[in-house]
This record gives C-alpha cells, sequence and structure tokens, in this order.
C-alpha cells in the first residue's frame, strides 16, 4: 500500500506539463443555430494567428495587434513558469499600461491570472481587474478558457477560444 502511494506520488511530481509552443490560429467559430458566432466575444483576449514559446522557466505570447501601417511591433507577453509574478507593459490610450501575472500549473493546464489596474472612473480611486486564462492543448488544438471578473457593477464573463495549430512550413 504504502510502495502503491509512493509510486503514485513519484508519477504526478515527474508528470511533464504540456508544451505549447507553436504558432496558432483561430479556429471558425461555431454556429449556433442561423446566428452565427455570438458578438461581443471577447475570446482569449490575444490575437490571431498568435505565436507561443515555451521553455523550462517561461512561456512567450506574442501577436500582431496593430495594422502594418502603425508601425507598431507585436505584443509580447512573457510568463514565468514559477509562479513568480511577472510584469508586462503595453502602450495603448492613455499611455504604458502595466499588467501584473502569475503562471501556476494545475496538473496538464497552465492558469495565467493577470491584474489589470485602472482607476475608477467616477471617484478616480484605484481599482483591479483581474483576468485568468487556463491554456489547455489537446492534439494540435490550444484551448484557452478566459474568465473576467466582473468590473463597476458588471459581471463576470467566462469565453472559450480555440486555437488550430498552423502547419509548419518546409
Amino acid at each position: 500500500m504504502i510502495l502503491a502511494a509512493a509510486l503514485l506520488i513519484s508519477a504526478l511530481l515527474g508528470q511533464e506539463h504540456p508544451n505549447f509552443a507553436g504558432q496558432w490560429t483561430l479556429a471558425p467559430p461555431v454556429a449556433q443555430g442561423n446566428r452565427g458566432a455570438p458578438r461581443g466575444d471577447m475570446g482569449s483576449g490575444w490575437g490571431s494567428p498568435l505565436t507561443v514559446r515555451q521553455d523550462a522557466n517561461r512561456l512567450t505570447v506574442e501577436y500582431a495587434f496593430f495594422a502594418r501601417g502603425d508601425m507598431q511591433p507585436a505584443l509580447r507577453f512573457v510568463f514565468a513558469l514559477d509562479g513568480t509574478e511577472t510584469k508586462n507593459t503595453v502602450m495603448m490610450g492613455d499611455g504604458i499600461q502595466p499588467q501584473l501575472s502569475k503562471a501556476r500549473w494545475d496538473g496538464n493546464k497552465l492558469v495565467i491570472t493577470t491584474a489589470y489596474p485602472f482607476r475608477n472612473p467616477e471617484n478616480g480611486q484605484p481599482m483591479t481587474s483581474e483576468v485568468r486564462q487556463t491554456l489547455s492543448v489537446e492534439s494540435n488544438t490550444l484551448i484557452i478558457e478566459t474568465t473576467r471578473s466582473g468590473v463597476l457593477g458588471g459581471a463576470a464573463s467566462t469565453t472559450r477560444a480555440v486555437y488550430n495549430r498552423a502547419p509548419q512550413r518546409p
């Protein structure tokens, strides 16, 4: 009995995490009756196509947000895979927007929780919105379930984006 428990713990500790690296393209939305894809769906919060690089210590997500004529670089986010907080910044709207993230493994899924600080437009008080992205991979499909906290009285929302692995170029 003790030997079986030790083997199970050993197997779980030695479990390899999935590798999300690759080029990913958002899968076409599944039609809902005659209505098509839902409007206003923010998806994963990341664009398409999406480039993901991964090593033992970090995950890097990159995608083009701006049009080619805007002469802006692709957005790039780096997440430490050991649970330590990482800070990414994006130049949008009123200037540099900080994003504080922590990534942790939940079995074979990677959960990235990001805090977005902002000011309450009514009273100027600092507030934070939280977004949790849960990444999993099934064969050549990347699934990102994104939960956004309710802000300023709004309801929380959860969306699911499915990406297909882009074919490798020769």
